[in-house]
């Protein structure tokens, strides 16, 4: 009706929807890119549903392409509009303001390659198309135009003082799916193309390096698995194990200098810091699982369900209904939370009994983070009917 609305006053603007999923997002962009009047643009602003830009985004955004022909991105940051909607988007915000006040600002800065962020961006049309266009080969096809657009030689833009306000998901239900996407995907995408990285001629070594190892490996990969192996497993076992010691400086020192690095971005939040720490580490178990289903190319590495916003709905809800949600206990269960809660929890209570290094107040929480998790007691709770 909006789009009517405008078009009643001569503005050239339609609005067009397709009648299938094939290809999920990948699939709805390339056919939006076969519309006739795209080859009367030169440039394509691309938002998800959520999303609210600002009247000004295109004034803020379009001038760096135009006065800059090497540019084939220029990015915006995301703003949320729900992040004290509760203590999970809490958390998702500290974890996405560092990713954009530090990862992204700091690719843009170096004249480094960073990640398209798959909405809030406007690309060059020219761009898109000498990099292949979209793809659907994974479920992170941001990623995969990012990256081939890069070695194609194209540069990308960080506008950090420009936001876009968007939702976080804030139900568990629905974060897990995003995080199994956004884990799966990029693990996926890199077994597929670091060949391809490696074979390119049009980008330097050290570019080659930066992609595969910063990027991609450590970023991507090693980073999901070492938190979840050491802090979860590792750290747990050095307690039924007493002859295997970790030296302080790797059990304490440098993961706390990493952590007040993550979480100044979001000052507002630094005394929920101990809660984000057991959250991204039980969190860490899921895409640990996710990084691995990638990298083999497992039953789920297609996998896409689109991540339920909430938006207005939850004022709609009666309280009889939200009790009713509650109770439905068995729907929430997940079941490699409660194992991991349960083996962090005999840990902790051998360490009481016998151990020396008071490990046993980590781990008494970190199993705590787990079974409430594993119970599905985070988030927002919204009726299933």
């Amino acid at each position: 009706m909006e789009c009517q609305r405008w078009a009643s006053k001569g503005i050239n603007i339609k609005y067009e929807i397709r009648d299938n999923r094939n290809g999920y997002k990948a699939g709805a962009l390339k056919e939006g890119m076969k519309r006739g009047y795209v080859k009367e643009c030169d440039y394509v602003a691309i938002f998800d549903a959520d999303f609210q830009p600002e009247p000004d985004y295109l004034w803020r955004t379009i001038p760096f392409l135009m006065h800059n022909p090497e540019v084939a991105l220029v990015q915006a940051r995301w703003k949320f509009v729900n992040s004290d909607e509760c203590l999970m988007t809490r958390m998702q915000e500290m974890s996405l303001d560092y990713h954009f006040t530090v990862e992204q600002e700091v690719g843009s800065s170096t004249h480094a390659f960073f990640g398209f962020n798959g909405t809030a961006g406007v690309w060059r049309i020219n761009a898109l198309n000498e990099a292949g266009g979209w793809k659907d080969r994974t479920t992170v096809e941001d990623m995969d135009l990012a990256v081939r657009a890069s070695l194609k030689g194209w540069k990308f833009v960080f506008v950090g003082n420009l936001s876009v306000k968007n939702e976080l998901p804030s139900t568990f239900k629905a974060y897990r799916y995003q995080q199994h996407r956004w884990s799966c995907g990029p693990a996926n995408l890199f077994r597929k193309m670091v060949m391809e990285i490696l074979r390119n001629k049009k980008v330097t070594a050290w570019k080659k390096l930066h992609v595969i190892y910063a990027f991609f490996f450590v970023r991507k990969i090693v980073a999901h698995i070492v938190t979840f192996a050491f802090y979860c497993v590792v750290i747990p076992a050095t307690v039924l194990v007493p002859e295997v010691q970790v030296p302080k400086w790797g059990a304490v020192y440098i993961p706390s200098i990493i952590t007040l690095l993550n979480a100044v971005s979001t000052p507002k939040s630094l005394h929920l810091l101990v809660f984000w720490i057991l959250f991204e580490n039980v969190m860490s178990l899921h895409r640990t699982k996710a990084t691995i289903i990638g990298l083999l190319e497992a039953g789920r590495v297609n996998e896409w369900v689109v991540t339920e916003k909430l938006g207005d709905a939850m004022k709609h809800k009666s309280g009889k209904q939200m009790k009713k949600s509650r109770s439905r206990i068995g729907e929430r269960l997940h079941v490699l939370e409660l194992l991991a809660g349960v083996y962090l929890f005999f840990c902790a209570s051998y360490d009481l009994a016998f151990g020396k290094n008071h490990f046993y107040i980590y781990l008494y929480l970190q199993a705590a983070a787990f079974f409430v998790m594993g119970f599905g007691y985070i988030g927002t709770f919204i009726p299933t009917s």
